[in-house]
């Protein structure tokens, strides 16, 4: 008899899980969300529109637009709680596409071909809209503590699923304070950056290469080079001392140029 009723069952199970579901209210205007940018889809090719009289042509080939960077953030709220609240609340205007709490526990927010509000204004080389472009990982951190092992564990297999599926460059796995180094200090000095490099995840610098600094060395143009914005030249400093030498002082200092020179090396 239970074996007969058993896929009646399974199903009440998850209706009756799925109201209960403290998220069910967000879940759901996600969905309509969702379903309103598929029918924004449905209605191209557009024939009468601002371009005025277009004739056209269907290509064969295409595909959906892919991320090409992650941008790992720490919450700096109190609890993994809060921050979904936070992301699941229409008026915050801020969200991303994943968030990793304390136990290890992985929470995916967005698909991960659509544009969540993570990065805000930003710029990594010549890359000047990061959100749309990007992945966004926050980890709950209230910014002055460590991460968990449980957390960074999650995080590198998460890391690893999206670099393969994306094809996300090794050098574009960054931080949130790397691409806004005048607004944003996460994740901060803590977080473990070499770890993540020795498993291919962001560059980190060859110690060997260099005993000292050339006499020609250009930090601010190295600095440019790798990728920060050097308008606030200060801040990209703090920036990169936060990132490679768990620093978070504003004067570069002849260790810290030398990092810099060894990393401008090794990979440019």
């Amino acid at each position: 008899m239970l074996k007969q009723n058993l896929p009646l069952l399974l199903l009440f199970l998850f209706v009756f899980g799925c109201s209960k579901s403290p998220y069910r209210t967000t879940n759901k205007v996600y969905k309509d969300q969702a379903k309103a940018f598929a029918n924004m889809l449905k209605q191209y090719p557009l024939t009468d529109s601002a371009f005025g009289n277009i004739d056209f042509v269907g290509t064969t080939n295409f595909g959906m637009r892919k991320p090409n960077f992650v941008v790992i953030h720490h919450t700096a709220q109190n609890s993994c709680e809060q921050t979904l609240k936070t992301f699941t609340t229409k008026a915050s205007q801020v969200s991303a596409h994943y968030v990793i709490c304390k136990d290890g526990t992985v929470h995916h927010m967005l698909n991960d071909y659509l544009r969540a509000y993570h990065a805000g204004v930003s710029k990594w080389g010549n890359t000047v809209d990061l959100n749309s472009a990007s992945i966004g990982i926050e980890i709950d951190n209230n910014g002055f503590e460590k991460f968990t092992d449980e957390q960074i564990n999650s995080l590198l297999t998460l890391l690893g699923n999206l670099k393969k599926a994306y094809n996300i460059p090794t050098a574009n796995f960054i931080g949130h304070s790397d691409i806004a180094p005048t607004r944003k200090v996460d994740p901060n000095i803590y977080f473990p950056w070499k770890m993540l490099a020795q498993k291919g995840f962001g560059l980190w610098p060859d110690e060997i290469i260099n005993s000292k600094v050339d006499s020609n060395f250009n930090h601010l143009q190295a600095l440019r080079i790798i990728g920060y914005d050097i308008k606030d030249t200060s801040a990209a400093i703090r920036a990169f001392k936060r990132h490679f030498m768990q620093d978070s002082t504003k004067k570069i200092n002849e260790a810290d140029k030398l990092t810099l020179q060894n990393l401008y090396k090794k990979y440019m």
